[in-house]
């Protein structure tokens, strides 16, 4: 088959021991990101299967009604509303999905965590330039950094990524609050962590929130301004999830309230992030490129079944269908 990777930014993909089951096919990947319909149109016009590192790209239906070529998409992880699933079944288009592991998400979370209460990347990147001990040239940003230990974490979305976190919080002496659908919460009391009253009492009361929730019509923007509004003036909002959680332009209007007191954030409505964005001038704010899951042991999980998926597609065998009308 002739097989596209796409948006491998790193050059990652080609280095990895899973490359090698791609033997025998003709493989072009592309390290650069394309935008447009007409540009993608013209990148993938002729190729048979595309292998699409999460949601990267977007497969639109004006898209795939110009693509006559393809005839498999693979999914590394689940897809995330980044394929039209209808537009891809009605040009016969099967879409083959993998699966994932919240370990390196989780992880970030924590480091992020971390590296931001304690003003680790502002003192570092200081250093070099000779102050020492200094978070800020700025008098009134040159403050100390805190350890977690006896405040109170939020997670909203208590899944198999909040579990875990809600573990590392425990280890650390963190007080654990939990927000979310009743069967979270549920879940939550039964492990025996705190469950908030209301989403006004979640946000007023914790330290630090962290968002893992899947998005979807329903979650979409479900963080607004006046959510966000209610936390403390030293508190610190975590998003490693996505950023369509929160409505457009809130977090900045809440930092520039001076509530939450900072950010730390991996991902962002457009993806690769311009640097011109608002958020990176921001001393309070920590901005990741959307690592949660870009890790060696993640990534060959990831491309191993998504290869896999391509093998057995191609032997007349598919599995993990999606679509499989």
């Amino acid at each position: 088959m002739k097989i596209a990777i796409l948006d491998d930014y790193q050059d990652a993909v080609r280095h990895l021991p899973c490359f090698d089951l791609l033997k025998g096919h003709e493989v072009k990947v592309f390290n650069n990101t394309a935008t447009g319909v007409g540009q993608l149109a013209i990148r993938l016009a002729p190729y048979e299967a595309v292998v699409l590192i999460r949601e990267r790209t977007r497969l639109s239906k004006a898209l795939l009604q110009k693509l006559p070529n393809l005839k498999l998409i693979s999914q590394t992880g689940k897809v995330a509303g980044n394929i039209d699933v209808p537009a891809a079944t009605e040009a016969g288009i099967a879409i083959a999905e993998g699966i994932g592991d919240p370990t390196a998400p989780a992880e970030l979370t924590w480091a992020l965590i971390m590296a931001a209460s304690r003003k680790i990347p502002a003192y570092a990147q200081l250093l070099r330039q000779g102050a020492w001990q200094t978070a800020s040239f700025n008098l009134s940003h040159n403050q100390l950094g805190r350890v977690l230990k006896k405040r109170t974490l939020g997670i909203w979305g208590y899944g198999k990524i909040g579990k875990i976190i809600a573990g590392y919080a425990k280890a650390f002496g963190m007080q654990v609050m939990v927000w979310g659908r009743a069967p979270s919460l549920a879940q939550a009391a039964a492990d025996g962590l705190l469950v908030a009253d209301s989403k006004a009492s979640f946000f007023a009361q914790c330290d630090i929130i962290t968002m893992h929730l899947r998005l979807n019509e329903a979650t979409r923007g479900i963080v607004s301004a006046a959510d966000l509004a209610l936390m403390k003036p030293d508190a610190l909002f975590v998003n490693t999830s996505r950023a369509e959680l929160v409505e457009a332009g809130a977090l900045e209007k809440a930092l520039d309230a001076g509530c939450p007191g900072g950010a730390a954030i991996d991902v962002f409505e457009s993806e690769p992030l311009d640097a011109s964005h608002s958020l990176l001038r921001r001393e309070n704010v920590l901005a990741t490129p959307h690592l949660g899951y870009v890790e060696q042991d993640s990534y060959d999980l990831y491309f191993r079944i998504a290869f896999q998926n391509i093998l057995d597609f191609a032997a007349g065998e598919p599995r993990n269908i999606l679509n499989p009308a």
